[in-house]
């Protein structure tokens, strides 16, 4: 794709996103909402195949239809309140409509079915756009609706997300499932404690899209997309391995890690309102999601695989990959949970 066009396009998907973000207008956060999604069509066919112009349809598909959801609800709150503004809906239909519309676009359980496969058909830059600036909209969305929303739609989305989202990836050798699958988990925590406290719900989200982005930087920079691929890195990048291992760990929410922090606070709020047996079960499924990220470590940095050379360092040219943003965001996605005292005192 050539510079100008690409600029134009990452231009109206950052625009589309702040649309959304400011907008206190519901016409204006579904354009918001449009212009993110036609413009990140291009971006997902990047490498020209047939496999990238099917996940873009399916892509392209689940959204239109999430979209249509969300202006019928948009119509009928004009109906029964006579306004537009985004920040009271007094309708449970309305409600509930809108928050199937989002969870589609999000890719919540029962709507996941587009993320693994969107993602698998796409490069692994298109799939870092995707699984991360692409739920900023829509979680902003949620979080203005927060008080008006069905908390037992929420919780019950919130459940099967975490669950498929762990189950899902036990079987997966393609790194692009296992991070689709890992999203949907994640979102599931997002949602669980959107009713409870929608600030702890944006914590979350920085921290996966910290994580989320570190992994795919590194995933990029050693050019792996299978289990197989990221085994053979050892030989020829020791240190990414290692980076990998740790932020894989750090995905899985293992203390002293930075993915530790957001499953605390959660499952702190949890409690606090009462739901003790909600906050033990997504803590059990939580252990699916971790058992997939020790498999990965496992097979990256604890086995030595049989190489192709007879010498422990490769002859290889100098990488010409930018990774000015790894060292920050591998600090961020590790090292965080010191602070944990004085986010619980923000959020």
């Amino acid at each position: 794709m050539k510079p100008p066009i690409l600029t134009i396009i990452m231009f109206t998907i950052i625009s589309g996103t702040i649309m959304v973000l400011m907008s206190s207008h519901w016409l204006t956060i579904w354009i918001g909402f449009e212009m993110n999604m036609l413009a990140i069509i291009p971006i997902l066919m990047k490498k020209f195949s047939p496999r990238a112009i099917e996940a873009a349809t399916k892509y392209f598909l689940t959204q239109a239809t999430a979209s249509m959801l969300l202006m019928l609800g948009i119509i009928v709150n004009l109906l029964l309140t006579g306004q537009w503004t985004a920040l009271n809906i007094l309708s449970p239909i309305v409600s509930n409509m809108m928050t199937v519309a989002l969870s589609m676009k999000l890719g919540l359980s029962p709507f996941h079915f587009w993320v693994p496969e969107v993602t698998q058909g796409i490069p692994l830059t298109s799939g870092m756009i995707l699984l991360t600036w692409q739920k900023i909209a829509p979680l902003s969305v949620l979080y203005q609706m927060a008080p008006s929303m069905n908390s037992h739609l929420l919780m019950t989305m919130a459940f099967m997300s975490v669950l498929i989202g762990g189950w899902g990836g036990l079987n997966q050798t393609q790194l692009r499932k296992i991070l689709a699958y890992s999203s949907i988990a994640h979102m599931g925590w997002m949602i669980a404690v959107t009713t409870y406290n929608p600030t702890l719900m944006l914590l979350n989200l920085t921290i996966y899209i910290m994580m989320t982005l570190g992994t795919f930087m590194l995933f990029t920079f050693s050019s792996s997309t299978t289990t197989l691929s990221l085994s053979l890195t050892w030989n020829k990048l020791p240190l990414i391995t290692s980076l990998i291992l740790i932020i894989m760990l750090s995905l899985g929410g293992l203390p002293p890690l930075s993915g530790f922090m957001p499953k605390w606070m959660i499952i702190h709020e949890l409690t606090k309102n009462n739901m003790i047996t909600a906050a033990m079960f997504m803590t059990i499924t939580a252990l699916l999601n971790l058992y997939f990220y020790m498999r990965l470590t496992y097979a990256t940095a604890l086995t030595l695989f049989p190489s192709t050379n007879n010498m422990k360092m490769k002859w290889q040219f100098e990488s010409t990959k930018n990774t000015t943003l790894l060292p920050p965001l591998i600090v961020m996605s590790t090292m965080l949970l010191p602070l944990t005292p004085m986010m619980s005192t923000l959020f």
